[in-house]
This record gives C-alpha cells, sequence and structure tokens, in this order.
C-alpha cells in the first residue's frame, strides 16, 4: 500500500481554467488521489463515488483542524486563502459525534420540509420580481448577476434574518472568502469583518427577535441548549456561505446544460421531462461544489491499495466523483436527463453530514427554473460555452459571469 504524501500530487489549478478536465484526471489517479491545494498545501482527494461515501461515515476521519499534522506544526499560515473554509469557526461544519448532532439538529429543526415549503411562496414572489427586472428585448445581459446571484442571497437573507442592505458588501466579502487569489493581506480582515456581520446580526436578533433562523439559534441558547455565541455567529456564516453559493450555482449551470444540450431543453419545455430530472443531472454532471474542505485522519486510513496516514488532510472531490462510470454507468460523463438512476448522486454530502440546506436549494431551483423559461422559452447563451470562465475558486463550479439572450 502506499503510504504518506511524498509522491508525485496532481495540483489543484488555482484559476480552475479547465475543471472537467482536472476532474477526469483526478478520477483517473484512482479512488484516492495526491493533490495539492493552491499555496502548495498537500491533501489527500478522494475521487470516486463508492469510496467517497464511505469515508464520508467513517469515524476515523474527523472535523477537528487540530488533528492535522500540517495545522499542529504551524505549516497552514493564517493569511492561507483557504483557511476560512478548513477552519470557519466553531459549528456544525468543525465538530463531529454528539457535539455535531447538538449543532445540526438545531439548524434541522429550522429547515424541515414544511418549513421549507412555507418558503415557497416568498420564493416565488421574489422570482417573479427578478424576472419582471429582466430586458425582454433580446439584449444580452448577465442572468448571474440578474437573477440566478440576487434570488438566493435574497432567499438566505429572510431565512436567516439578515438586512438585505448588508448584502451588497457580503457579496463582496462572500467573493475573497472563497477565491485562490485573495491577497495575503487581506484574508484575515475578510474573516473578521465576516465576522463581525453575524455578530452585529446576532446582537439585533437579541434585541428584537423575529420569524429567522438567527432568532430561532438565540432562543434555543437562552433555553438550555448551550449554544455559545462563538458557535451561533459561526452557524450564521456557514449557513449564508453555503446557502447562497450552492443555489447560484446549481441555476447557472442548468441553464448552461440546457443551452448546451438544446434537444433535452426541448423535451423539457415540452413537458416530456420533468424539472427535477434537469436538476438532479445537473447536481451530478456539473455538481456546485467541486471539493469540500476538509477531514482529518486520527489514524491510518485505507482506501484501495493506498492510505491516509494518521494526521492526513482529506478533500471530497464532487466534481469528479459525479462522473463515476461505476456508480452512474458508462454514460457517466453524458448531461442526460432522461437516465434511469438520476437521484444517485452525492452531491449534497451523504450520511449525517448531509448538507441540511439541500431541500431548500432544489426548491430554489425548481421554482426559478420553470420561471425563467416559461417567460423567457427562446433563452439561449449569448456566446459559445467555451468563452465561459470559471472564477478562481477551487470549492464551487462557479462561473464569473453567464451572457445570455432572450429572443
Amino acid at each position: 500500500m502506499t503510504t504518506g504524501i511524498e509522491e508525485a500530487r496532481i495540483p489543484l489549478d488555482p484559476f480552475v481554467t479547465d475543471l472537467d478536465g482536472e476532474s477526469a484526471r483526478l478520477r483517473a489517479a484512482g479512488p484516492l488521489a495526491a493533490v495539492e491545494l493552491p499555496g502548495g498545501v498537500p491533501v489527500w482527494a478522494v475521487t470516486h463515488h463508492a469510496e467517497a461515501k464511505a469515508l464520508l461515515t467513517d469515524p476515523r476521519l474527523v472535523k477537528d483542524i487540530n488533528v492535522w499534522g500540517a495545522w499542529q506544526r504551524g505549516e497552514i499560515p493564517a493569511d492561507w486563502p483557504l483557511i476560512g473554509l478548513a477552519n470557519p469557526g466553531r459549528s456544525m461544519l468543525t465538530v463531529d459525534g454528539a457535539e455535531h448532532r447538538r449543532l445540526r439538529t438545531l439548524v434541522a429543526q429550522a429547515l424541515t420540509v414544511r418549513r421549507v415549503e412555507h418558503m415557497r411562496g416568498r420564493i416565488t414572489e421574489l422570482t417573479d420580481r427578478l424576472l419582471d427586472e429582466l430586458p425582454a428585448d433580446g439584449g444580452v445581459f448577465d442572468l448571474k448577476a440578474a437573477f440566478a446571484y440576487p434570488l438566493p442571497m435574497y432567499v438566505v437573507a429572510d431565512l436567516m434574518g439578515i438586512e438585505e442592505a448588508r448584502l451588497p458588501r457580503l457579496k463582496v466579502l462572500f467573493e475573497k472568502f472563497f477565491s485562490t487569489q485573495t491577497p495575503p493581506e487581506e484574508v484575515v480582515a475578510t474573516l473578521t469583518e465576516l465576522a463581525g456581520i453575524m455578530a452585529d446580526t446576532v446582537a439585533a436578533k437579541r434585541a428584537a427577535p423575529g420569524d429567522d433562523l438567527t432568532s430561532a439559534l438565540i432562543l434555543a441558547s437562552e433555553n438550555g441548549d448551550h449554544l455559545t455565541d462563538e458557535e451561533i455567529v459561526s452557524t450564521l456564516q456557514l449557513m449564508v456561505a453555503a446557502g447562497h453559493e450552492t443555489t447560484i450555482s446549481l441555476i447557472v449551470n442548468a441553464v448552461v446544460n440546457l443551452s448546451t444540450h438544446p434537444e433535452q431543453r426541448a423535451l423539457v419545455l415540452s413537458g416530456r421531462a420533468e424539472w427535477s430530472a434537469v436538476i438532479e443531472e445537473t447536481l451530478r454532471w456539473s455538481t456546485p461544489t467541486s471539493h469540500v474542505l476538509i477531514r482529518f485522519a486520527t489514524e491510518d486510513v485505507p482506501v484501495g491499495d493506498r492510505v491516509i496516514p494518521a494526521g492526513d488532510a482529506l478533500i471530497v472531490s464532487y466534481g469528479a466523483l459525479g462522473r463515476d462510470e461505476r456508480a452512474h454507468g458508462p454514460t457517466a460523463g453524458a448531461f442526460d436527463i432522461t437516465r434511469d438512476s438520476p437521484s444517485r448522486h452525492i452531491s449534497f454530502g451523504h450520511g449525517p453530514h448531509v448538507c441540511p440546506g439541500a431541500a431548500l436549494s432544489r426548491l430554489e431551483a425548481a421554482v426559478a427554473l420553470p420561471a425563467l423559461y416559461a417567460r423567457f422559452p427562446r433563452l439561449d447563451l449569448a456566446v459559445p460555452a467555451s468563452e465561459l470562465r470559471n472564477k478562481p475558486v477551487v470549492t464551487q463550479n462557479d462561473l464569473f459571469e453567464l451572457p445570455v439572450r432572450t429572443a
């Protein structure tokens, strides 16, 4: 078996110039690939579906950064561009076991199927408002900026009780938060300002509670669930970050996929295929989350003919495992909304750490996409798909912009 991470590593492109090609190389390297994150940080990546499911439920892999040998040895600088994702503060993203269940339960109680479905009316209202503001004269505009970005941001602001006036600044900060190109001198300042905005929101909700998740977390802490202020602030930041980025990419990628597969677009627009199939196939084939950081091995963990040594870090490469032929068949590399088993992907995670906001993201897409195409049935890309550029974000499948025309 191969142990250690001294072997030749596959560097993840910090500019994300060819995500599909990179994912294919990772997948070809085997279920466990030795990779290098931007900044020269060595980690392992699980790239096959079955092995990812197993590792996501393996208790030997934990989320406590203090287990990471490189962190213990001081090899990860405080201004590493991805530090906010590897060490985002105490929340359900960074704890395991009973502590994870405690924090996750409080969030899950606020995101029940009933509550999420209750948000359909508000999502529909926001969708219609944004569609009314789009140009209908056939001109070219950026669908991401005008529609795919603001919709989930408005929704998550409603859900968490964040003032809309905060959203423009949060957009700037989260772009820096996710980017591999944020200057080192801005990394700590960005994290500090984000935490400050979340702390201000918590303070405002303590003074004037509302019907939102932040108020619910504060109430739970006052009723004996023992959430600390750090846990509430970190949970709020986690929910805002995850609650908008995934849905933006889901909507954008679905539009790109339908535009580049007009025969399948015709199927769904004619009612011969369901919008749910478009959403699930988009989640599998062009998953919004390309890599999830980070878990740490408390002991040696064998994976195939390799081993994740104790103290090493693991990322889950969803962009690679979404097209694993062993899981999705010989046509895994094709976008096909008619495939027999569209829901076998694990793009929202697996096991006890599956994303609690998955139902909300699916609902937003299920409202937004049919409404968008009902309003603009001739919607299409305004540039060749080959000209679309990914942002320098190794964790998200995220375009800079989506130029479209409506006629």
